[in-house]
């Protein structure tokens, strides 16, 4: 079998644009984990009764910390079951589908090899999702700031379920500033 283009451990350094853009979209899918994280805290926060007992609090705040760990995809099954149980809310089911939708830029740009291509602005990510389907579509600069500007708006939206709570969505590391 002829191998197309460079051998797999070839290593290419992106240039520092894609590489500043790549980044930063990088940082805003954590910003909108952490988001999500916190409104789940709020959504099932608003829900508990005002008279729980010390060890009822406690196994909840248990839980709590347990989303610390999951995937983006169980966050947003999590974050979906908790504004269903919320009432009022509104475009739960947009909300969801999008995030969904999000989700996949995320595992494609946080686990794609990075090649260039014969256009010097956008480059190839090697990547095979878990359906076996193969990323075909190289990226460039402008690609990666839409991506970036749609998680962004993402978590404005899901920040604002979090504060029709009313409970602000305390996470990990909030009392140590």
């Amino acid at each position: 079998m002829a191998r197309i283009g460079a051998p797999p451990e070839t290593h290419y350094t992106l240039p520092p644009d894609f590489a500043a853009a790549l980044g930063q979209c990088v940082a805003n899918l954590g910003w909108l984990e952490e988001i999500i994280k916190r409104a789940i805290y709020a959504l099932e926060r608003a829900r508990l009764a005002d008279d729980l007992t010390e060890e009822e609090l406690q196994s909840w705040l248990t839980r709590m910390g347990a989303i610390a760990d999951d995937s983006m995809g169980t966050l947003i099954e999590q974050l979906d079951a908790a504004m269903r149980r919320y009432p009022g809310l509104r475009d739960r089911n947009r909300i969801t589908d999008r995030l969904y939708e999000i989700r996949q830029h995320r595992n494609l740009l946080c686990h794609a090899s990075w090649r260039p291509t014969e256009d010097k602005l956008r480059w190839h990510p090697a990547f095979v999702n878990t359906r076996g389907e193969v990323q075909r579509q190289p990226l460039g600069v402008p690609d990666l700031n839409a991506i970036s500007e749609a998680t962004v708006e993402m978590g404005v939206r899901v920040m604002r379920v979090m504060r029709a709570t009313g409970v602000p969505g305390y996470w990990a590391g909030d009392d140590e500033a």
